[in-house]
C-alpha cells in the first residue's frame, strides 16, 4: 500500500532548533510517523519533549549553541548512543538580522553565516558519514526560504545563506546519491513564526505580503508537517536535490 511508504516506524531523526516553531512543528510530524527525536537546540525543548513522548516516542536533547560546530560530534553520538542509529537529519535552526546592506556589520554577517550555512554543511556531513558507516542511506532535509530564490530586503546575510543552502543542497545530492543519501530542502513561505513577528507587526508590509499570497493568510507552522514527513519517508526515495516550497503560492505568483 502507498501509505506505507510514509511510515517512519523505528527511524531516528535530529532535528536542530526544534524548540519552537517551524522546527517544534517538524519534530512532532516525525514523530507521529513514528520517529525517535533527538534535538539540537540553543534553549529547552520543554514543550517538544512532551509532544514527542505523549506520542510514545523518544526524545534526546543536546544543547548547543549553532554559531560554533564543535557540538557536531556529540549530537551524533547521542543519537547513536540513545536509539543506536541515525536516518534523517533536518537542519531547521536559522537566525536573521535586520538592517540597510550599506550599514550590515560583520558580527551579524558571521553569526547568520555561521548558523545558516556553515554549521548546516558540517552537520549535513557528519549526517552522511554515519549513514556510510551504518551502510543504510538516509534522509536530508535543509530548510531553505524564499531569500532562496529572491533577494528581499534589509537582510543580505540571510539571503545569501538561504541561497547557499538551495545550492549546497544540489551539490550534495550529486554527491551522495549513490551512497543512497536523499539531500532535499523545504522553503517555507511567509510564516508566522518569531522572525516574521516585526513584518506581521508592521501594518502595511503585513498587507503588502497577504495581498500577494494567492492563499490569502500568513503559514502555519503545520503546514510543514505533511512535506518533512515526505521528504524523510521512502515515498521521496527517488526525489533529491530539489527545493519544495511551501509558500501559499508565493512564488507563483
Amino acid at each position: 500500500m502507498v501509505l506505507d511508504k510514509f511510515k517512519l516506524e523505528g527511524r531516528v531523526a535530529i532535528v536542530t532548533g526544534c524548540n519552537t516553531g517551524l522546527g517544534q512543528a517538524m519534530a512532532v510530524a516525525l514523530a507521529e510517523a513514528g520517529c525517535d527525536i533527538v534535538g539540537l537546540n540553543f534553549s529547552e525543548p520543554t514543550e517538544t519533549k512532551q509532544y514527542v513522548e505523549a506520542l510514545g516516542r523518544g526524545f534526546e536533547n543536546v544543547h548547543a549553541d549553532l554559531r560554533k560546530t564543535d557540538v557536531i560530534p556529540t549530537v551524533i553520538e547521542a543519537a547513536v548512543k540513545r536509539f543506536g542509529k541515525l536516518d534523517i537529519l533536518v537542519n531547521n535552526a536559522g537566525t536573521i538580522r535586520r538592517s540597510d546592506a550599506i550599514d550590515f556589520n560583520e558580527q551579524d554577517w558571521d553569526d547568520v553565516i555561521n548558523v545558516n550555512l556553515r554549521t548546516v554543511f558540517f552537520l549535513c556531513q557528519a549526517a552522511a558519514r554515519q549513514f556510510q558507516r551504518q551502510n543504510s542511506g538516509g534522509k536530508i532535509i535543509n530548510i531553505a526560504s524564499m531569500l532562496s530564490f529572491q533577494g528581499g530586503v534589509r537582510v543580505p546575510a540571510y539571503t545569501a545563506s538561504k541561497s547557499a543552502v538551495m545550492g549546497l543542497t544540489k551539490a550534495l545530492a550529486n554527491e551522495w546519491a549513490t551512497l543512497g543519501v536523499n539531500v532535499n530542502a523545504i522553503a517555507p513561505g511567509y510564516m508566522e513564526t518569531s522572525n516574521t513577528q516585526a513584518l506581521r507587526e508592521d501594518t502595511q508590509r503585513s498587507a503588502e505580503i497577504l495581498g500577494r499570497i494567492p492563499s490569502g493568510r500568513w503559514g502555519l507552522p503545520e503546514d510543514l508537517k505533511g512535506p518533512v514527513v515526505f521528504l524523510a519517508s521512502d515515498a521521496a526515495d527517488y526525489v533529491n536535490g530539489y527545493t519544495v516550497a511551501v509558500d501559499g503560492g508565493w512564488l507563483a505568483r
